[in-house]
């Protein structure tokens, strides 16, 4: 599968794998994504199973086992890692792009 098909991600799903690079359960996860984004992204409990059921979908994150069966921990697959390095390429680029034209502290070209 050709994975630069599902780029560009969104500032949440972003947020949400970068949590998963370890594993981790739904409150662990919107609580690393607050953190990660500063508190500018929140994401409520149906908003994050939705994501989460979505990644799980395209093989992006998987389920793990775990001592605690009320909850459910996921981790990041190796596809979900290449796709996060794919966009973190894509998000540099788009940076490099944008300060060439518009130098710090300057005004735009």
């Amino acid at each position: 599968m050709n994975l630069n098909k599902l780029l560009p991600l969104t500032e949440t799903t972003f947020y949400i794998m970068l949590s998963l690079l370890e594993p981790a359960h739904g409150y662990i996860i919107m609580q690393k994504v607050e953190s990660l984004s500063e508190q500018k992204v929140r994401i409520a409990a149906g908003t994050l199973y939705g994501a989460l059921e979505n990644l799980s979908g395209q093989k992006l994150i998987q389920e793990v086992p775990n001592d605690d069966r009320r909850r459910r921990v996921y981790v990041l697959t190796d596809k979900g890692r290449n796709l996060l390095r794919l966009e973190i390429e894509r998000l540099k680029h788009l940076v490099v792009v944008a300060e060439r034209l518009i130098p710090e502290g300057g005004q735009p070209q």
